[in-house]
């Protein structure tokens, strides 16, 4: 007998069906890691906006009760920012060196804690120090979720996971303000104030899910025991082919990231941006409250109803820029709507026209999210991206003291916040500017090895 008829038999797949198999593995790979890793950093980052913001809400009783300035208030609100934005490279980094899941853990614990000690306070200079301690807790989380994604998903579809973790933003408006006038209403319950209930029942979830965090997000695809062999090998190479087109990849230096001119643009788009969303959020209750005369109950159910509509944009606009593979006009179109609602609601008078005017801004700088975080992911990869992320948020987060601080100038200088919310369309027209050169300039670094290719074989 041959030697040949003991060897195993080997069919050959013709290539069309191993290619159908392949993406049926993807998909799996893709099915899997959205389940189980979206849902728990969504609920993460929608405990820490809500922490973060929240004081918007406690300010209608807190300022009054403590004497707190519209100034004072705003200065404690935006030094959550300054906080923030020094730590966060360095926290980014130490994510590096700790691992996903224990370092996220960690900033979920402290700024839980810390969130929850903010019923204790009684004079300004605790209410600073406390807003730029929660800063320096939470830094570090969302650009790292950032990277953390891009261990996972490929840029083809990152818009959309963004939008479906991100999602927790809007949402959390929709928790806060849902439950703002009942936790106020506890005033005098257990001798707490109702923004000291506040801080307590919206505090203490976080560094309670922290534990969450450490139970089940594995570090990265490699020690993801729901992962077949082969998904894990599918991720690798579909990340793979992605570094390698990254103008910033693994073999870029931590400093070479920080100093990269695109990461400053990034990094200026979103200060622009959030300048806007920051200076309107912090003031949001109280602008409403003026507008309408509605109590404070009514008020939060209406940020609630904004939250709605922002987390439905957010979705719809991502998976738009994702089929269409363009992201500066799903960026541009709503930066421009969105300082053109801020400033028609600081000339309108009737709450008619006011509400509207607001709840379109806010729907439209949610819905650009998706598609604004993903651009980074086209030139940034490996070290590189950590670094130049947390670089681009530290940046960014200077928007959060910028914005409160403008907005509580201007109310104390001239009683109202007409002023202030006409100011915001000068940074929202500069976000549109800068989002415009910056995706201009990637796609000449994209389009020029095209040419030069074309120009030596004619």
């Amino acid at each position: 007998m041959a030697l040949s008829s003991h060897l195993p038999r080997v069919y050959l797949l013709p290539d069309a069906e191993e290619e159908a198999r392949l993406e049926a593995v993807g998909a799996s790979a893709l099915r899997k890691a959205g389940k189980r890793l979206l849902p728990v950093i969504g609920v993460g980052y929608g405990l820490a906006y809500m922490d973060r913001i929240n004081i918007s809400f406690a300010s209608l009783q807190m300022n009054r009760d403590l004497h707190f300035s519209a100034s004072v208030y705003g200065l404690g609100a935006g030094l959550f920012f300054i906080g923030y934005a020094l730590c966060e490279v360095p926290s980014n980094l130490l994510l590096l060196r700790f691992g996903a899941k224990r370092w996220l853990a960690r900033i979920m614990f402290t700024w839980g804690i810390l969130a929850t000690a903010m019923l204790f306070v009684r004079t300004p200079l605790q209410f600073n120090v406390l807003r730029f301690l929660l800063g320096m807790a939470e830094a570090g989380f969302f650009p790292g979720v950032i990277y953390y994604l891009m261990l996972w998903f490929p840029a083809g579809m990152r818009a959309r996971v963004v939008s479906r973790f991100y999602i927790a933003l809007p949402l959390s408006s929709v928790v806060m303000g849902s439950l703002a006038g009942w936790l106020l209403g506890l005033g005098g319950t257990l001798g707490l104030a109702g923004w000291q209930w506040l801080f307590l029942v919206e505090g203490l979830p976080a560094a309670l899910f922290s534990l969450v965090i450490l139970r089940l997000l594995p570090d990265g695809p490699g020690k993801a025991a729901w992962l077949s062999e082969e998904e894990k090998a599918w991720i690798a190479r579909q990340l793979g082919a992605d570094n390698s087109q990254a103008h910033l990849g693994h073999e870029a230096g931590v400093l070479q990231a920080l100093l990269s001119p695109k990461v400053w643009m990034m990094g200026a788009y979103f200060f622009c941006a959030l300048t806007c969303s920051y200076g309107y959020g912090f003031s949001a209750p109280a602008i409403l409250q003026v507008a309408t005369g509605w109590s404070v109950g009514n008020v939060g159910l209406l940020v609630a109803g904004f939250g709605v509509a922002g987390a439905a944009s957010m979705l719809l606009n991502g998976a738009h820029s994702d089929r269409a593979g363009e992201r500066a006009l799903h960026c541009i179109v709503p930066c421009v709507l969105m300082g053109a609602g801020y400033v028609t609601a600081s000339f309108a008078h009737s709450p008619w026209v006011v509400v509207p005017a607001l709840g379109a801004s806010f729907v439209c700088f949610m819905s650009m999210q998706g598609p604004a975080l993903s651009v980074p992911t086209q030139f940034l990869a490996g070290r590189a991206a950590a670094a130049g992320i947390a670089a681009m948020n530290t940046i960014t987060m200077f928007s959060g003291f910028a914005g409160p601080y403008w907005m509580g100038v201007m109310k104390d200088a001239t009683g109202s916040y007409q002023a202030g919310l006409r100011g915001l369309a000068v940074p929202s027209l500069g976000a549109a500017l800068v989002m415009f050169v910056l995706t201009r300039s990637l796609r000449r670094q994209v389009c020029a090895p095209a040419l030069e290719a074309e120009a030596i074989a004619g």
